[in-house]
């Protein structure tokens, strides 16, 4: 359990900050609100007072629950492909020109839909699809069992496809 100083601080940022940006990227779609979210968590974590047990896991949930809360004030989040955030995330292969705007746009309707979630459900769909978590990893960081985080996620699954086909005959319709 530490309680943050200045100059411990310094030393979370230079070993977490990558990791907490990659996970507010990996939620946000956009490099410029995933920096937002990770300055001004570390700009919070400046300012408490109080002890936290595990700063690593505390750091990332808060990235993933920041760049959830920017989801759900935004309703629909304005995304940049990921080749443009290349100096911290690289792509290593390219596609057809078509298949890149029909992933941007699955990827910013399901940002909008996860936005869309209650907090928990989001957080715990974030931990295990974008994180790459394991169920027993998720129970134990949100202080639940793994039957929960399974049902959970299984109601999430469902209640996304329902409205990912919601939006695309949406979408279909327009054109």
């Amino acid at each position: 359990m530490i309680i943050p100083t200045m100059e411990s601080i310094s030393q979370l940022f230079a070993e977490h900050y990558r990791r907490v940006l990659l996970a507010a990227h990996r939620i946000t779609g956009n490099m410029a609100d995933a920096e937002d979210i990770a300055q001004g968590l570390f700009l919070r974590l400046a300012s408490t007072d109080r002890p936290i047990d595990n700063v690593g896991s505390y750091l990332h949930r808060a990235a993933i629950n920041g760049a959830l809360d920017l989801l759900r004030r935004r309703k629909s989040a304005a995304t940049e492909p990921l080749d443009q955030a290349v100096e911290v995330v690289s792509v290593s292969r390219r596609s057809s020109p078509e298949s890149e705007v029909s992933s941007r746009q699955l990827g910013e309707a399901l940002r909008t839909a996860i936005g869309e979630l209650p907090p928990r459900a989001a957080e715990m769909f974030a931990l295990r699809y974008f994180e790459e978590l394991g169920n027993k990893e998720i129970a134990t960081m949100m202080g639940t069992s793994q039957a929960a985080v399974a049902v959970t996620l299984h109601n999430t699954r469902s209640r996304l496809k329902k409205r990912l086909l919601e939006m695309d005959g949406k979408i279909n319709e327009t054109r």
